[in-house]
């Protein structure tokens, strides 16, 4: 799968382009992008993504926007696992937010991508100031030749799936709520760096990944860890800013369970996938007090497991897209 940001040659000759934020993946946005590659397989065209790096909400409201729900390494993962062609993540600046949307419809879609097909949301809006509505889109459309398909809400317990509902599904810890919504489990990657070896000192080793957006969810939870060997592995894990030992940036700090701890594993890449939240992240008043709820937290961690065998199996094919 290629991932593009600027980019002025057409990487294919005929796309079905699907547009959006796509914060999240849920189930809402996996019906559009399974729309978009039934489009692309019927007109012998190539299946292209465009979302935007930083999200728009993000340039225009800085600190007061939603927290993120995925990064583009999250989302360029799952696209990818979903079959399709390509990801356009345009940098979201300035230039982007005052092009008027009649010349995002020219530049973008027909100049650059040789969109042949359009796939949005019900509510898509698009151009300077949302100025472009789906009517506009349509008739775009019709002037550039390409057709434009409207995807209806998804629903799930007779409720509308949107990312809102995810971000406070996560917020709350409500991770099989969030499952449901996603259709698989929520999950962060990266690569695993060198942290400050508190964990190790501290008797409970750990992989790090740095986070450099605000995240909806934050505490301690039981995770699953793919990239390590060929199965995936238990483990706990820590997503916060480390209060009791003065932590500024958030960090998602993974102990592995009845793993070789003495083994290198910085420049592994790994997914977690998060399936259960053991607590909230606190200020304990000393080391000794925090080493004592890490333990606890590690054995209820194999409690869970003991009590959900097999739930590790077919994480990765939960990732799946059903046409």
């Amino acid at each position: 799968m290629k991932l593009m940001r600027r980019f002025k040659n057409p990487p294919f000759p005929a796309t079905a382009v699907a547009i959006g934020a796509f914060d999240g993946l849920h189930r809402g946005h996996a019906a559009i992008i399974a729309a978009t590659i039934q489009q692309a397989q019927r007109l012998d065209a190539k299946a292209v993504v465009m979302t935007f790096e930083p999200l728009p909400r993000e340039f225009l409201y800085g600190v007061q926007a939603p927290p993120r729900l995925m990064r583009l390494r999250e989302k360029t993962a799952v696209l990818a696992a979903w079959g399709v062609a390509a990801v356009v993540a345009l940098p979201f600046d300035g230039q982007v937010a005052n092009l008027a949307a009649s010349a995002f419809v020219r530049e973008l879609l027909v100049e650059r991508l040789k969109a042949r097909c359009v796939v949005v949301g019900h509510d898509f809006r698009f151009g300077h100031k949302r100025q472009g509505d789906i009517a506009l889109l349509q008739q775009l459309g019709q002037e550039h030749d390409f057709a434009v398909i409207t995807l209806a809400p998804v629903q799930c317990s007779g409720e509308r799936i949107s990312s809102t509902q995810l971000r406070s599904a996560l917020a709350g810890g409500f991770l099989d709520t969030a499952r449901r919504l996603l259709g698989r489990s929520y999950a962060l990657c990266g690569r695993v760096v060198r942290g400050a070896g508190l964990g190790r000192q501290l008797g409970f080793p750990t992989a790090n990944l740095r986070i450099q957006h605000r995240l909806a969810l934050s505490g301690i939870f039981v995770v699953m860890v793919e990239g390590i060997g060929a199965a995936p592995r238990q483990a706990v894990a820590s997503l916060g800013v480390r209060p009791t030992v003065g932590g500024q940036a958030t960090l998602l700090e993974v102990h592995l369970l009845d793993f070789p701890h003495e083994r290198d594993l910085y420049g592994y890449h790994i997914t977690c996938h998060f399936l259960h939240k053991l607590r909230d992240e606190e200020r304990f008043p000393s080391l000794e007090v925090l080493i004592k709820a890490i333990a606890a937290d590690v054995e209820q961690t194999r409690a869970f497991f003991a009590a959900h065998p097999g739930i590790d199996h077919g994480l990765r094919e939960d990732w799946r897209l059903v046409l």
